[in-house]
């Protein structure tokens, strides 16, 4: 076990106690700089009434209010764009993680909330059982470029049963202190080492963690008269290379196809062709072809309304779909030309559990897996780091132990 793991191990337990026995203090500032929109930004949550002091390159410069306090919501989201040319950004004479110029180590995590849903309770306050925030120091450690959220932050839907030890005092439903609890306070070491990029979840949807979703990490600007953004069209986030292709699919349903649905989808599909004609990887909260378990000896979890979307209409320079929602981890090619998909569902809720058997032998909504690899019952992160080849694939368990590794080129991939 190295010393930086170690060292994380012996402060955990005071971290925790502050974590889960303390409310924000007054004032209290989270910041991390985003890919959005309009490009780069710097985003600032704040309980003071205003928003706090910026430099760029040493110029003052005025951040923008972006949302309001409100019910719920005593805070005060602020933003900053970043021009292409910023060689420094300070946030109350602190310095932000500016992109570099050839991010070579990019970070995967997804579906870091801790579970409180009528019969689904999770220990939030044990970190063994909710590791969200042990794996975001780890990762932290590891300085990575740049970090990819695929989505769902927000888990804590129900009240924590009365007597349970494992979740008391635990808050619920979309509110700033569900938001601080299962993701900012956590992330936050994270959240100021690199540049991230927000995927959409279902749990982001408007009836469940939409508000918190739409003031604070939306890279679409704020709906404040609405209260939640709607769906969002695609947008590109163009790194040296490559460039990510973020769509909305948090609504996508699952168990059938939905026809208007598919065909708005379908659409989305077809507009990524214009964003770049280099190699694209495709971010989406939902997998397509992929499967989180088994049901009666059948393989479920795949999405038909997508599978209808996008057969036929994913452009032919997509060479990965990132994805989370299912939690686990999994590499899967197919025998059709179709991009590889990565599931990197495993950040802190619930696992997906039982062997789900050899990826090859999967057919799912009529697309053959060729092959790949599927990984239950462990938490961790995945990273993708750049090589003269193409990008080699690794997860990691919550301690930062390498489990898997993956070379992927084009559309072969070597496990």
């Amino acid at each position: 076990m190295s010393s930086t793991v170690k060292s994380l191990l012996a402060a955990l337990p005071s971290l925790m106690a502050i974590l889960f026995a303390s409310s924000a203090a007054s004032g209290e500032i989270y910041h991390w700089v985003q890919y959005g929109l309009s490009g780069l930004e710097v985003r600032v949550i704040t309980e003071e009434a205003a928003c706090p002091p910026a430099h760029v390159d040493d110029a003052p410069r005025n951040m923008s209010v972006r949302a309001e306090p409100a019910a719920h919501y005593p805070i005060r989201v602020c933003t900053l764009l970043i021009p292409a040319e910023a060689r420094s950004v300070t946030i109350s004479d602190i310095p932000v993680a500016l992109p570099i110029a050839d991010p070579r180590r990019i970070v995967l995590v997804g579906d870091t909330g801790c579970r409180l849903k009528g019969d689904y309770v999770q220990a939030c306050n044990d970190p063994q059982q909710w590791p969200f925030r042990l794996i975001a120091e780890v990762v932290a450690h590891t300085k990575p470029d740049l970090v990819i959220h695929v989505g769902d932050y927000h888990y804590r839907e129900t009240p924590c049963p009365a007597g349970n030890a494992g979740c008391a005092g635990s808050p619920f439903g979309d509110n700033w202190s569900v938001w601080r609890a299962d993701f900012f306070a956590p992330a936050d070491t994270l959240l100021k080492q690199a540049p991230w990029v927000f995927v959409r979840g279902n749990h982001e949807e408007c009836e469940r963690g939409g508000q918190g979703w739409s003031r604070a990490l939306d890279p679409f600007p704020f709906d404040a008269e609405k209260g939640c953004n709607g769906g969002a069209s695609p947008f590109a986030v163009r790194l040296p290379g490559v460039t990510l292709a973020v769509v909305d699919v948090a609504t996508a349903r699952e168990e059938k196809v939905d026809e208007a649905q598919a065909q708005a989808y379908r659409e989305q599909y077809r507009s990524l062709a214009g964003l770049s004609v280099g190699p694209m990887w495709i971010l989406q909260h939902r997998p397509i072809w992929s499967p989180g378990g088994r049901v009666a000896g059948k393989l479920v979890g795949d999405n038909k309304t997508l599978a209808a979307a996008a057969t036929g209409v994913i452009p032919e320079n997509a060479a990965l779909i990132l994805s989370g929602h299912h939690h686990l981890f999994q590499v899967l090619t197919y025998q059709a030309h179709l991009p590889i998909q990565i599931v990197a569902g495993n950040g802190g809720d619930y696992l997906n559990q039982g062997d789900l058997g050899d990826p090859a032998s999967w057919i799912i909504n009529g697309v053959a897996v060729k092959g790949g690899l599927s990984s239950v019952g462990i938490f961790g992160f995945s990273m993708l780091e750049r090589q003269d080849d193409g990008w080699q694939l690794t997860s990691y368990d919550k301690l930062g132990r390498a489990l898997n590794s993956c070379l992927l080129q084009g559309p072969v991939t070597t496990c």
